[in-house]
């Protein structure tokens, strides 16, 4: 029980530090003045590298067979979060940034039914009410967006959720497969995907390139990796609701180096966001210590 216990405060701590990490999204894409499938590609290919070398160094020749013998419920994992970062791009090019950040903030719910569904894993009550109050979080952040929507990008940003969903479900169900080597596959596959319709990729300069390769480690392959390991410890459910932190956390990045002062309705929804995932995790830790 009390290692039972360990993994999943582990899985909490895991996930929390995969919002923070790509929660900096935005403060790279600030930085880098290229087309967003030119940053795709460099930064997939940093961000698996990055990760394919971290599993050969830590595990030697089992990491490289890892990577080389990959299992189908791997490459389960490594499709669906590449389509997932190939959907996202052109979503926010053809809908608005609201329309697609209240979309994602639906994923809980979507990741629940998913679960249900696949080996009837039941969400508690608590986590799913805590959802809602997050999702109404995120719609109070981008209430001031504007944008008119697009049915292909409103579509487009239902199937990048729904792939995470997948995703979340997928590592929870096969949590006796490494999926580390999944989510250095799934950043390769992104950038093979990029090619055809990136215009950059051979004009970037040495300084931007040092950026991707920042942007490839800290926020896909850092953040992949340790969403890949957190998610396989707690329920579906609950790994996509922390996993909503990283809504709110994308302004502090810009304010931190910009100094652009976040909106009072994006710190209001924010409070929302982090009071809901707290009180989730509060609540659920004093469950299981009762237990």
């Amino acid at each position: 029980m009390a290692d039972s216990h360990h993994q999943h405060r582990t899985g909490i701590a895991l996930v929390v530090a995969a919002a923070v990490a790509w929660s900096t999204a935005p403060l790279f894409t600030h930085l880098l003045h290229y087309d967003s499938w030119t940053i795709l590609f460099w930064r997939g290919l940093f961000g698996g590298g990055f990760i394919a070398a971290f599993l050969i160094v830590t595990q030697g020749r089992s990491g490289l067979r890892e990577l080389t013998g990959m299992r189908a419920n791997g490459w389960l994992v490594a499709g669906l979060s590449a389509l997932a970062m190939v959907t996202f791009i052109p979503a926010l090019q053809l809908t608005s940034v609201a329309n697609v950040a209240i979309i994602i903030a639906a994923q809980p719910f979507a990741a629940a039914a998913l679960a249900w569904i696949w080996f009837r894993e039941t969400a508690r009550l608590r986590t799913l009410l805590a959802s809602l109050v997050a999702l109404s979080g995120v719609v109070i952040i981008v209430s001031g967006a504007a944008g008119a929507a697009d049915v292909r990008g409103i579509g487009l940003a239902c199937l990048m959720m729904f792939a995470v969903a997948a995703m979340t479900v997928a590592m929870r169900k096969h949590r006796e497969t490494s999926m580390v080597a999944a989510a250095a596959m799934s950043n390769f596959l992104g950038s093979l995907i990029s090619i055809p319709f990136a215009h950059g990729i051979a004009s970037v300069s040495p300084i931007d390139i040092a950026l991707l390769a920042a942007f490839g480690l800290l926020q896909v392959g850092l953040g992949l990796t340790l969403f890949a390991l957190g998610s396989r410890l707690l329920p579906s459910g609950q790994a996509s609701l922390i996993a909503t932190l990283e809504t709110p956390l994308m302004p502090f990045w810009v304010w931190l180096a910009f100094q652009e002062v976040p909106a009072f309705r994006a710190l209001a929804g924010g409070a929302l966001v982090m009071g809901a995932v707290l009180a989730d995790i509060i609540g659920d830790s004093t469950d299981r210590r009762a237990d």
